[in-house]
């Protein structure tokens, strides 16, 4: 082998060397600027009103930011709820709204109404099953809701009653604020222990789970 190839060769193994120390830096340095993060805002991040599953003593707590009429919300619950079970025990889920559509609003109305009753996740659940019919972004139809609240034992009247109340006004605002606080700008967005889903995907997503426990 010649002095030339022989220094081709040492180059690019300097070259890729310095590339993963870089990556190396800027992802300590990333995973610092998260970790500092989520110390000082960690109020923002869970709210007495916020809607959870699993034990408050969990080693992973999962925040998502969501929107009940987002589709990406939708297929992500699927698999959210793949993650709970899969580590169950070990995560905490919490739920806050970032209404971004125009008929998200009325549909957590209804969510919070339905929680009274103690039907919260049932609700959530048939609201992302039936999202393509009445959420649908061409032709939505948030009226069909109504028709699907019996499917999970919610009692609908007692909804109609309770949808309007104006705390529920207040606890999206406070939600809106705090999302806004922590650069939330889609949904869905995910932080686990107060630190940002690095890259968005569900691989991604269970790799940054699995590091905490």
């Amino acid at each position: 082998m010649n002095k030339q190839k022989i220094t081709v060769i040492i180059t690019s193994v300097v070259v890729i060397i310095g590339f993963v120390i870089a990556t190396f830096l800027y992802n300590s340095n990333q995973d610092a600027k998260d970790s500092l993060i989520a110390k000082e805002k960690e109020s923002l991040f869970v709210r007495a009103h916020s809607p959870q599953m699993g034990p408050a003593d969990a080693p992973v707590q999962l925040v998502e930011f969501m929107d009940p009429e987002c589709e990406s919300c939708r297929v992500f619950y699927s698999f959210v709820k793949h993650l709970m079970k899969k580590y169950e025990g070990k995560i905490q889920l919490t739920i806050r709204y970032v209404p971004f559509h125009g008929n998200s609003k009325f549909a957590i109305a209804i969510l919070e109404s339905a929680r009274k009753q103690g039907k919260y996740w049932e609700t959530l659940e048939i609201l992302f099953e039936k999202q393509p019919l009445w959420g649908n972004h061409h032709k939505p139809s948030p009226e069909l809701i109504w028709n699907y609240l019996p499917m999970v034992g919610v009692d609908v009247d007692q909804v109609k009653k309770d949808y309007k109340d104006p705390a529920y006004t207040k606890l999206i605002e406070q939600d809106f604020a705090d999302a806004r606080e922590l650069g939330v700008k889609a949904t869905p967005t995910f932080f686990i222990n107060g630190k940002p889903l690095r890259n968005f995907g569900y691989e991604q997503l269970e790799a940054q789970i699995k590091e905490h426990l």
